[in-house]
């Protein structure tokens, strides 16, 4: 066995062989698959996968993680940086079920991984065994497609089909369960196949050209058109399709916070960002559009704010490439289901070149009056203390707006994503539609191995940053260089505002103590530096990105800020606050 083990290589792969464990056909299917980097935590039901995985060092980089969640953050991280599918190791019982999390995140996000997980014996399924879980009814809510293995002869169709699954179509994760024998049990591998069909599957819809036609019609009649995308122009890699469709049009652009990106922040027909936090005008105007251009978005809640006063004197085009998203929310008065990169140049030819002055006028006199009432003072506070919005701003002047940025989950995330410049494609990473504390120092790290080239800043709040900081575990142990800044204000801020704007400051449970982070870094061997005066933000940042190695940089920031404009819970998009 050991000899075939040996004998296996990649670029022979497709050959046919001696007998071989299933887990050398998983390993060999990993590597047809392009896997480069796989995040993962070994037990005893993954054990035979990790033992063969000796033999395979040179071809397969294992990182070892100190939590399943922070593995399969960072394959999150590494997924959307890359644009790849990420891929994390799990054992059975406990270790696949800290993976739940990530996977909701990843499914709901829409990001490509495939998730190996161990199992016990078959003869011991449904048992109670130890360490034994129904991983696949437990996971079947929280991932696009899920399967358990039992006999070594399917792992190579279904790891085949696991990846076809996860990165086709709308992109999701996917989650295969091997039992130990299936690992262990030797079969005659006759190589590796990659799928590109499954029967009923259809991720790449059929484009039905008269729903084209249709939507250019409203598009060229349109006096106030507006477009709103998301993560869907990312995904589908449209970007250079997605820019021609705008300028061409000369309709002004908004995009919700995973659609950060996919344009240039400061070209000249983005208007900003959508949503509860988002900009002034973006989000006062959809009310008055008389066209909205939905690409790629799924009109989440908290773009929408209440729906039975969102855009009713609007006609909707909806491009997407999951139906199911199509007249969920917001009814479509010309639904084009596609992928963008399809769609997108064929709607381009049939609209007419145009350009919407006067209209575009309004989003800039919104973004003025936003401008003087919360963003100067957010940038250039008179008070002591320091505020998110200019450390953010400072970052941006070092960085030209070129880092990828990895955020956690709170009001320093609102403010990163309004603030900091996406100049680059796949440059802002957070947990969207989840909104998951912890995702930040895991992501980040995962994102630095998808992208080596890039300066990778992962920005976290105090709270966020206690959930997963044993991931400075990996990085010590990996040596990867991701700069770490904590932007701490003492409180759990996002909830903190709620309670002080809708409970009468009625603080419950948000006054949260940290350990000393620098502490912390240095006895993880990482440099560490933390600043309270505004004098020192500069030279300390400009430290942070010019080190070699990891570093954490804590920013002491004003305690009781809150994160403006604001549309309220309940609210209509046109109610947003400024104050």
């Amino acid at each position: 066995m050991e000899t075939a083990q040996k004998e296996l290589t990649s670029e022979t792969s497709t050959k046919t062989f001696a007998e071989v464990s299933g887990s050398v056909a998983l390993l060999e299917g990993l590597i047809a698959e392009g896997t480069d980097v796989i995040f993962g935590y070994p037990g005893g039901a993954i054990m035979p996968i990790y033992d063969a995985l000796y033999d395979y060092k040179e071809k397969l980089q294992h990182i070892l993680v100190r939590h399943e969640q922070g593995g399969i953050h960072m394959g999150q991280g590494y997924a959307r940086s890359s644009g790849k599918v990420g891929v994390v190791f799990a054992t059975s019982g406990p270790g696949a079920t800290n993976l739940v999390t990530g996977l909701a995140d990843a499914q709901i996000d829409s990001t490509p991984l495939v998730c190996i997980t161990g199992q016990v014996f078959a003869h011991l399924l449904g048992t109670d065994a130890f360490q034994e879980t129904d991983v696949i009814n437990i996971t079947t809510p929280v991932t696009k497609w899920n399967y358990q293995v039992t006999d070594a002869t399917e792992i190579p169709s279904v790891l085949a089909k696991a990846f076809y699954i996860a990165r086709s179509g709308r992109p999701g994760p996917v989650l295969i369960d091997i039992t130990k024998n299936a690992q262990l049990q030797l079969f005659n591998y006759e190589g590796y196949i990659p799928c590109n069909h499954i029967r009923s599957y259809r991720p790449k819809p059929i484009v039905r050209k008269e729903y084209i036609a249709q939507a250019a019609d409203l598009i060229n009649q349109a006096k106030k058109p507006f477009i709103l995308f998301g993560q869907g122009v990312l995904l589908g890699k449209a970007e250079k399709e997605f820019k021609a469709f705008v300028e061409k049009s000369g309709i002004p652009a908004a995009w919700t916070i995973m659609g950060a990106g996919a344009i240039p922040t400061d070209h000249e027909l983005n208007v900003g960002m959508l949503g509860m936090h988002g900009n002034y005008g973006p989000n006062v105007l959809t009310n008055e559009a008389d066209v909205l251009i939905a690409i790629g978005m799924r009109f989440d809640d908290r773009v929408t704010g209440r729906l039975d006063k969102y855009a009713k004197q609007a006609k909707v085009v909806h491009l997407d490439i999951d139906p199911a998203e199509i007249d969920k929310n917001v009814k479509a008065t010309v639904p084009v289901w596609g992928d963008c990169k399809d769609t997108l140049p064929l709607l381009t030819e049939l609209i007419n070149e145009q350009k919407h002055t006067e209209w575009l006028e309004r989003f800039k006199a919104y973004s003025q009056e936003e401008v003087e009432a919360v963003i100067q003072s957010e940038l250039n506070p008179t008070t002591a203390e320091m505020t998110m919005g200019e450390v953010i701003n400072q970052l941006n002047a070092l960085t030209n707006g070129d880092a990828i940025i990895v955020t956690d989950v709170g009001q320093h995330q609102m403010v990163a994503c309004r603030y900091a410049k996406f100049n680059n494609t796949r440059s802002n990473i957070t947990s969207g539609g989840l909104g998951t504390m912890g995702f930040g120092l895991p992501a980040a790290i995962g994102a630095k191995f998808g992208a080596q080239d890039k300066t990778v800043v992962a920005v976290i709040g105090d709270g966020g940053f206690q959930m997963t900081l044993q991931e400075l575990g990996t990085i010590m142990q990996s040596g990867i260089d991701v700069k770490i800044m904590i932007l701490n204000n003492r409180f759990l801020g996002m909830v903190r505002q709620w309670q002080e704007l809708f409970n009468d400051k009625r603080y419950s449970s948000v006054d949260i103590t940290s350990p000393d982070f620098i502490k912390l870094a240095d006895s993880y061997y990482i440099a560490g530096k933390r600043i309270s005066d505004r004098k020192d933000l500069v030279s300390s940042l400009d430290e942070m990105l010019n080190h070699k190695g990891s570093y954490l940089l804590e920013v002491m920031v004003t305690k009781e800020n809150n994160v403006f404009p604001m549309v309220p819970q309940g609210c209509s998009v046109s109610e947003i606050r400024l104050k």
